[in-house]
Parts: C-alpha cells; structure tokens; sequence
C-alpha cells in the first residue's frame, strides 16, 4: 500500500452505529498498526482493543480484520469493530 487508509466500522444489530477513516499520507507499516487503531478509536471516542498477531494476520490476508468486545480491556458496548484496509 501506498499510503494508510483505514474505514473502521462499529457495529451493533448488525448495523453500523460509528465510522471513521483512518488517513495517513504515509507508507503503511504493520508495526504501527495499533497506532493507527488508535488514532480511529480516538476519533470514535471509543477505548482501543488489543492488537493480537491473528488481527494483524487477518487484516494482511484479508484486507479486513475484526474485533470482538472480548478483545477490548474496558467496556465494549456492541457486536463489534471492523477494520477495513481501503487502499488496495
């Protein structure tokens, strides 16, 4: 990838209640890709869930991964978050 460009996606009913984009004009490094969780969580006013290999894994295979509220240390009040890799 070119540059990071992430849609993260909350979801609750299966239904997107949150959404934000991730923008950085910068090559995309897997390293930082808690950094760049993050800064969306942040935007979404939300608390950011841990970075397992699997999520990294998913996200590189699939260009997407997923995270569960089992995944976050404080309260998660829906089915869960969705980060989308926008720059293919």
């Amino acid at each position: 990838p070119r540059m990071v460009k992430l849609w993260i996606k909350i979801y609750k009913h299966d239904k997107i209640v949150k959404q934000t984009e991730v923008e950085r004009d910068e090559k995309f490094y897997y390293s930082k890709f808690a950094e760049y969780l993050s800064e969306g969580c942040y935007k979404l006013d939300e608390a950011t869930p841990v970075v397992l290999k699997n999520h990294i894994m998913n996200f590189a295979k699939y260009n997407m991964t997923v995270f569960k509220p089992s995944d976050f240390i404080e309260s998660f009040p829906y089915d869960r978050m969705t980060v989308e890799n926008l720059d293919r």
